[in-house]
Parts: structure tokens; sequence; C-alpha cells
């Protein structure tokens, strides 16, 4: 045995600089005994896996033959060590998130009692992507697991489990109960400067699970492992965890690593709980100049954009410098304010801002309903960028899209909840930390609930004839004073009402799918449900060329971001089919206006990091500019008095077979999507005859026009003359005596 353990001292690696003793932490918690890490096999000699010794300086040991043990200048000492029992913490009631350890790196103690600080840190190594999908399920090992469906690879920072326990999507990776030594492993696949790691407990609603310390070993063979030191002892260092499930909690290594393999080793875990945590590994890649590694594939865009998380500051400052590099094509003005005050900006893009050009659609954008779901609002910024920049380059595309639409992007509906997450940063703002605004209000479910009202009149056989299938006015609960209805809210409404949008969607982040109206269910007490709209063939239509159109959604080995697998349908679901969402911005906007409207759910990472954003704007980019144009889908047309060839407004636009009707706008222009095929439309208005067509709706490009010319009723021309002034000959006037005295 002692041969061996000699032989072992010969592949050991040097005792680098690490954290102080195990005993006390910055956070004052008190670590309890833990089992000291298992001495690993060492590799053949002709693959050794030796660590930098001293400070690491950014290179992978030399490959070859190891130097005999009688030549070696490291002092090794052996030190056999009875394992201990692990002590679990006891469990304790949850409370509320405690701050962070995101400034500085874990700081402990010597047994003297003085700070083992410490060298300076990795400048902001980014994750490796464990939360983002880059890193594969295969990357993943682990020293055992309960269940599939809490095996090594779901793992990963912020993922989510489904209502049931015990199927394939739980919210961790959880080692089994009788194992006292787990570890959960991940593959770089290339040499990698480890610098620090990011923790959570499991995503459960029956269970609470969580790793309360844990230590770190580093490999370049999987075989042969160092871990990060104590300074003082040269020990192992244990690392503080988490006291809550959902807490992200930061740890620095005290020294980066360079290695290829990340080993975790939980050491103390809830008590009565399991092993169980989620991770986001901070990495930097290293160079490899002598070609050992397959190259990385080049990833992102090309663009000439600002690729950068923008806080509100940055953000005005931005949309700023668009509007003066592309004055004759933008305007930015502001839709109110959020609960902290500040202001809703917009930027509009149009070859004509500021009016509303006859015959031309309106489109809008809107992202951050969410705080914490940052995507939707840099892909904004992005692409009033690009508009701007390839408007002046000549782009054919854009150009025309600028002549022929007015558009309208909305990058921050939530500033308030947004200036939270940013605060915290992409990676420790966690699942759920500012997704609603100051007050507290999820802004998608703070619309007026239009369905019910619709949903019972149907049911009284009341529509359309009494009750109209279009523009529900607010509920009179909902304009109340003390409605509880956020000023972000009653801006967006008021803004709907304002300008006749067509078409829009709704950026959000934190899974991958399209969905589309209903989001409410149509039964009160189903959690989903399939309620589809009147318009079910044309939201499906506008879901799947985003979903087509985007390049992650289309990545045939792309793996599901949580518990569901949506590419089994195409990337597109019904919203009240995956989960009702009472008083959504989509069910309102069909209700209430003339705009249809999507979510678009772009990314499984609501909050990626900013060396994602090159990549996420080349998955998006054709989606985004592909989806504005189905604004041209369908029929469009204008309304008019035959006489005055005046356009008609509020005039309505009826389609036979689909029982959702739209207005036209106040210069009496309308656009009425619709998919490929025949239709019998009608117009009509109050004072005129109605009139009906057919109009025919092709796949080639463009709306299909249909207009109409309406003549006033015998009725309208009397009231428009007696509004003049004008005299009513007397035989009229005795005839209208007595059809009034037959009404009374």
């Amino acid at each position: 045995m002692w041969g061996l353990l000699l032989a072992l001292a010969a592949f050991a690696p040097a005792v680098g600089q690490g954290l102080g003793a195990p005993g006390t932490s910055v956070l004052g918690l008190e670590l309890p005994a833990t089992t000291e890490a298992r001495i690993s096999t060492p590799a053949p000699r002709s693959s050794p896996a030796l660590p930098p010794a001293g400070k690491d300086n950014g290179e992978l040991p030399a490959a070859g033959p190891t130097s005999p043990v009688g030549t070696s200048k490291h002092h090794v000492r052996i030190r056999i060590i009875k394992k201990k029992k692990v002590i679990m913490k006891k469990r304790k009631k949850l409370t509320p998130p405690s701050p962070l350890v995101t400034a500085r790196p874990t700081v402990t103690t010597s047994p003297a009692g003085a700070l083992d600080l410490p060298k300076e840190q990795e400048p902001g190594c980014p994750p490796l992507g464990l939360e983002s999908l880059r890193v594969s399920d295969y990357q993943f090992e682990a020293s055992s697991s309960q269940s599939f469906g809490l095996g090594p690879h779901r793992g990963r920072l912020n993922i989510q489990s489904g209502l049931e326990d015990g199927d394939l999507y739980d919210g961790a990776w959880c080692a089994e109960q009788q194992d006292a030594e787990p570890w959960l492993q991940v593959d770089a696949r290339h040499p990698t400067r480890f610098s620090g790691i990011i923790t959570q407990g499991r995503n459960s609603v029956w269970r609470y699970d969580w790793v309360t310390s844990y230590k770190v070993q580093f490999s370049n063979d999987s075989r042969n492992w160092w871990g990060s030191r104590n300074r003082s002892s040269g020990m192992d260092a244990i690392f503080p965890a988490n006291s809550d499930p959902e807490t992200p909690v930061l740890n620095l290594l005290p020294e980066p690593q360079v290695a290829r393999f990340i080993r975790l080793l939980p050491q103390t875990w809830l008590q009565g709980g399991a092993s169980c945590l989620r991770a986001e590994i901070l990495a930097c890649p290293v160079s490899d100049p002598n070609g050992l590694f397959p190259e990385a594939s080049a990833l992102g865009s090309s663009d000439p954009l600002d690729f950068q998380h923008h806080n509100y500051k940055a953000m005005r400052k931005l949309m700023k410098q668009v509007n003066e590099q592309c004055p004759n094509i933008t305007r930015i003005y502001s839709i109110g304010k959020s609960h902290q005050g500040l202001k809703l900006y917009v930027m509009e893009m149009s070859d004509q801002p500021g009016e509303h050009e006859l015959g031309e659609p309106e489109v809008r954008y809107v992202a951050g309903m969410h705080g914490n779901e940052a995507l939707g609002r840099e892909l904004l910024l992005l692409l009033m960028q690009f508009l701007c920049h390839e408007f002046l380059r000549g782009d054919p595309r854009v150009t025309r899209l600028l002549t022929e639409t007015r558009i309208h992007l909305l990058p921050s509906m939530n500033p308030d909840g947004y200036e939270t997450a940013f605060r915290r940063g992409s990676e420790l703002v966690g699942w759920a930390e500012g997704r609603w605004n100051h007050q507290g209000i999820d802004l998608n479910h703070n619309f007026a609930d239009l369905n019910t009202p619709l949903w019972e009149a149907e049911d009284d056989g009341l529509v359309p004839d009494t009750v109209p299938n279009h523009h529900l006015p607010l509920p009179t609960y909902y304009t109340l004073p003390n409605a509880t209805v956020a000023p972000e809210t009653r801006a967006v409404i008021e803004w709907m009402e304002r300008i006749p949008f067509v078409l829009s969607a709704n950026l959000h982040g934190g899974e991958l799918v399209v969905s589309y109206p209903f989001d409410m269910t149509r039964t009160p007490w189903a959690a989903r449900e399939l309620t589809p709209t009147a318009d079910d063939a044309v939201f499906r239509w506008l879901s799947t060329v985003y979903a087509g159109t985007n390049r992650a959604m289309q990545d045939p080995d792309r793996r599901p971001c949580h518990s569901q697998d949506f590419s089994l349908h195409g990337n597109v679901i019904n919203g009240a089919d995956w989960h009702t969402v009472p008083g959504s911005m989509n069910d309102f906007s069909y209700l209430h206006t003339n705009c249809f409207e999507i979510t678009v759910e772009l990314s499984c990472d609501k909050f990626p990091h900013e060396n994602e954003l090159r990549q996420e704007w080349e998955n998006n980019k054709d989606a985004l500019l592909t989806y504005l144009e189905q604004v041209r889908m369908g029929i469009a047309g204008i309304v008019r008095d035959k006489d005055t060839e005046l356009g008609i407004a509020d005039a309505v636009i009826a389609v036979d077979g689909i029982n959702h009707d739209v207005t036209t706008a106040w210069g009496g222009d309308y656009w009425r999507l619709l998919t490929p095929g025949d239709y019998v439309v009608t117009a009509s208005a109050e004072g005129y005859h109605t009139v009906t067509r057919s109009c025919r709706v092709t796949f080639e490009e463009g709306p299909v026009p249909c207009n109409f010319h309406l003549t006033k009723t015998p009725k309208q021309r009397l009231r428009e003359l007696l509004a003049a002034g004008a005299k009513v000959p007397p035989d009229l006037r005795r005839r209208l005596e007595r059809l009034r005295g037959q009404k009374d």
C-alpha cells in the first residue's frame, strides 16, 4: 500500500494558491465537516494531466513523460485522513433571498484567523453555456442520478421542471440518496480557463433540495484531478453554496484554472433533501496554437452593430444616435411613464415619420414586458440600428419595408423591472427577479379581460347582432380610479387606441416557441385548453412564419429548453393550450383593436450574456424582417363616400365565415389579414347602404386591393340637410309626424 501511495505522489499536483482553510466564509456560514476529495487513479505516462504549478499562466501543462520521483523538485506530503461522516444542515424555513455573493470572490480565514485573500481575479469570463444550451447534454456526466429526468443534463442554471416530479423533465441534477460522494462534471471540449461557478438548488413545486457547500476539481483527461486549494493549509477549498432553491450564488475561483474538465463535488446539502443543483460555469477560451483540439465553429453576426446590454440611460443614448444618423426615417417619441417615472420610448421608422400615410399599414414590436427577459429589448435596439444602416446603404428589402410600412419599436415596456434585473447581471438575476413592474404587477396579466364578456354574449346568441365581435369596450371596473392597472399598461392601451396598428409581436424570453391567441382558456377552471380565435388560420400562419425563419427554432439538433418539446409541433402553440393567461396583451389587442398580435419566446435564457447577442441577432434577424412583411398578406383598401370620394372612418369590414370584423382608420383605409383563398367581403357604415364584393387572396406578395364606395341612405341625407339648416317640405314634415305618432 505504501508503494502505491508513493507512486501516486509522483503524479500529484503541486499545491497551488487557493482559498483559506474551510472554516468560516465571508458570509459567516459555519461550514460543516466534510469528506476529503477522493484520490484519482493516475493517467498513463503518455498522457499526464498535471495542473500548472503556482500561478496559472494560461497554457496547458506540457505533454510528455513525467519526471522520475527521485528528480522531482516538488516536496509532497502524504497524509492518511480518515473519512468523516457527511454532516447535513438542518432543514430551515424558506426565507426571502439573501444578498448574492457577486462583488468579490469568497474569502476564508486560516486557522490562525488571518484573512487569506485571493489574488486578482480573471476579469469577467462569460458563461460556458450550460443555460443557453451551447453545452450539449453529452458534455455532462455525474457520479449518479436519481432518474433520467434528474440526470446530469438537467443541471443547467435556471432550468425549469414540469408540473409533475418524476417525469423526463425535472428541475436539476440530483444524485442518488445513497451516493455519499456525488459529483457533477462538465466537459468543455477545449482547453478552457475556468474562473467561477454559479449554483442554484432544484426547481420543483413539490420538493426542497439544494446543496449548501461544494468543492471544485479540474482535469485534462477526466482521470487525474486537482482542486482549488486553500493557501494556508493546502486543503481542498470548500465553497458556500445555496440557502434556497432559486437564488443564484456566485463563487469566483481564487486562481483561474486551465483545464478541459470541471467537476463540482457537493459536500453538504439540506437535511432531509438530496444533493441537487443547477449550475453555470464561468470560463474563457484559451489559445490553441498547435491545433490539438477541433476548432470551435465561429458563431454570431458580422453586422456592425452595438452588441451589448443597455440600461435605461444607454438605451436612450443609442436611440438618439440612431435618430441622428437617420433623421429622415426615424422619430423618437414617448407613450407614457413607468411607475418610477422612466419614459416608455418608441422608435418610429418610416419614410414619412410622424404621420399616418393613407394606405400604409402600421406595425409594432413590443419588448421588455417582463423586465428580466432582456433579449427582446436588445433585438429591437439592434433592429433599429440595422434598418438605419441598411437604408443608408440602399438595401432594396429594407428600403421597401420603410417606404411601404410605418414601424414602431418599443424596446422596454417595463423599464423599472429591467433596471432591477440589469443591476443583478445576466447570470445572477435568476428566473423571476425583475419580471414585474415596480408595483409588483405582471403586465401580461394586467390588460382588461374582454374574453369573458365576448364568450358569454356568444353563448347567449347576442354576437354579432347585439354585441359586436370586435372593438369590445373596456369594462366599467377597469376604468375606475382605484382599478389595479399599471401605468405602463394604461400607456400601451392609449397607444393602441391612438394608432391603427395592423400587426404586432410581443417579444418574451425563457423558451423557444411562438404562441398565438387566445391566451386564456374558455373553460374558466382549465389550466390549459385549445382555445382558437375566429382567425386561427391567420394566427397559425403568422406564428409559423416567425418560427420557420428563426435559426434556433429550426435547428434539428437543439434540445428542449425546459419541460416541453415544442419542436414536435413546429415550434408554435395556441397560448391557452400551453397555459392559461387571463388579461394578456395578445387577447386584448385582438378584441379591442384591429391588431393581430403573437408572442415570441426568443431564447431558453431570459437574460443571455453579452457574448451571446451576436448569435441571437443572427438567429432572429431574418425572422424579425419577414414577420414585418406579413402585414402585406390579405386584402387592403379604402372605403369612400360615393358622392364625395372622402374616406369613411370606422366603417366595418366583415368577411363571410369569420366571426371577427375590423374597422377603417380615420382616412377610410383598412387592412384585413387573410390567408390565401376566395372571400366574400362586406363593407358597412352608419348612414350608408352596405356593399358586398368578392376578393381573392393569392400567394403573390402584397395585399390584394379591395376598395368600396358606399352610398348614403335617404335617412342619412335628410339628417345632413337638417344639420345644414335646410327647410323640410310640408308633405315630408306631415309624413314624419305621422311616423312619430305610430311609434308613440
